[in-house]
């Protein structure tokens, strides 16, 4: 049996005729970064005929949407109603080696320099407008963050220093290898900037997170322990969060995924039922 047709029958079909509404934002300024920046922002069919104020969704890397199937995704992922309704804003990159980052620390190569005022932009100058122009809820635990590879850092440490706006996380092969000083082949996993950041606590009461690896993400095994570096990171950071209490983490391994729009974006559905499934609350 074809997939679509097992969806059909596992999933009561909703009207096939409604579409997500996408608007575009131009040049959204930001005093706090001082760019601006590109918006999507992604409205569920029930949208404009209901009232009710809905969980959002933060995509860093908004300029992949297209690679990552996203408007199909979501299209198909409503339809069979393996999804809630909820709001995703899609935020264009710009400057990316500085933009994302950690906020606390630079990198030992002086990257992530607008990483703070960044996350700034998002918690004191985005969501605040958005909330006035959309029906977003302003419950914490309806808000999430996610991205890719360095966005998919960004995003980490912008849920992490903002347990009060925020409640889940998802990372896509997270460049989690980010670190505040050169490697150092005599202690090749020291100084992670985002390990370090979170064994240092306190544990953010709440939080939820998502975690993605490919293992064909990268080919480099620092510590040559056989298992290559974006998986050694991504497991390494779930036991230091399980270590501080943590139990709601959901770790993905794609055999054969690699560090790309592709394999993110056929994952993004299992993503998307984590976050925002129906009835999940």
């Amino acid at each position: 049996m074809k997939l679509l047709e097992q969806l059909r029958q596992l999933w009561p079909s909703r009207s096939a005729a409604k579409e997500w509404t996408i608007e575009t934002i131009t040049a959204f300024s930001s005093d706090k970064v001082g760019d601006s920046f590109d918006l999507q922002v992604f409205l569920p069919p029930n949208y404009h005929t209901t009232n009710q104020y809905l969980p959002i969704l933060f995509l860093n890397d908004g300029q992949d949407v297209e690679a990552l199937g996203l408007e199909n995704t979501l299209k198909l992922s409503y339809q069979y109603s393996t999804v809630s309704d909820f709001i995703l804003v899609a935020i264009q990159a710009v400057d990316r080696m500085h933009t994302y980052g950690t906020s606390q620390i630079l990198d030992y190569k002086k990257r992530g320099s607008k990483a703070k005022a960044y996350g700034a932009f998002i918690v004191e100058e985005l969501l605040p407008w958005l909330q006035l122009q959309y029906r977003v809820s302003t419950k914490p635990q309806a808000h999430t963050f996610a991205g890719f590879s360095l966005g998919g850092l960004s995003a980490l440490d912008i849920v992490w220093n903002y347990p009060a706006v925020f409640g889940q996380v998802g990372v896509f092969s997270g460049s989690l290898w980010w670190r505040s000083q050169a490697f150092d082949p005599a202690d090749p996993d020291a100084h992670r900037i985002m390990h370090d950041q979170v064994a240092a606590g306190p544990k953010k009461e709440g939080l939820r997170f998502w975690l993605q690896t490919g293992t064909l993400d990268e080919k480099e095994d620092r510590n040559n322990n056989g298992v290559i570096d974006a998986i050694d990171d991504t497991v390494d950071l779930i036991g230091i969060l399980r270590e501080l209490g943590y139990q709601a983490i959901e770790y993905v391994e794609v055999e054969g995924g690699e560090h790309n729009p592709q394999t993110w974006g056929k994952v993004f559905p299992q993503f998307l039922r984590w976050g925002f499934g129906r009835g999940r609350g």
